[in-house]
């Protein structure tokens, strides 16, 4: 059954088709509210409330093709919004406690760096690269044209490459002595 098909089905009142869908869109939304708001009391509150609002106002989704980019957007809001009541004060995050023994030193980099970017980069990187979604959609989630997405993406890999390469080469000098 297409994703739209239990968009419908959820819309009538069906509950088993709205835990179908937000299944489906689980992992992907936990990944977005990681990368936003870090904390695992925070992520846990964001996608509660996520659901919940999405369950509460499914009845407002015109187009059941959008579904996945709605519930993102309303995860995205509920993320701003968590971290708008946090103190801004900036503390040392730990790594994940999921890393794999795979993962290398460049990826966990890579991360650090994503993390390090400003809102509007990161959860345009996040929702690009790590959702894999389509221009189009990340403009009609963020609610910004496919241009702006174009732009903050070009400004987040430059600053990203600033930010990852010299160390690379700190490391390849520190190797070659």
């Amino acid at each position: 059954m297409s994703m739209e098909q239990e968009v419908e089905l959820a819309k009538q009142g069906d509950r088993e088709a709205f835990i179908r869908l937000m299944r489906q869109i689980e992992q992907g939304l936990y990944n977005t509210a990681r990368a936003m708001v870090k904390k695992d009391e925070d992520i846990a509150d964001a996608l509660q409330e996520t659901i919940l609002k999405a369950y509460k106002s499914l009845d407002t989704l015109r187009e059941p093709g959008f579904f996945k980019t709605w519930v993102y957007r309303i995860l995205i809001n509920e993320c701003s919004t968590i971290l708008k009541r946090r103190s801004r004060s900036v503390t040392m995050e730990t790594l994940p406690e999921t890393q794999d023994a795979s993962d290398n030193m460049a990826s966990v980099e890579l991360r650090m760096a994503v993390d390090k970017l400003e809102d509007q980069q990161r959860i345009v990187i996040i929702l690009y690269y790590f959702q894999d979604m389509p221009l189009k959609q990340v403009a009609d989630t963020l609610q910004i044209s496919e241009s702006a997405v174009k732009t903050r993406l070009y400004r987040a890999r430059k600053t990203l490459m600033e930010e990852i390469h010299p160390a690379e080469e700190g490391k390849m000098n520190h190797e070659s002595i």
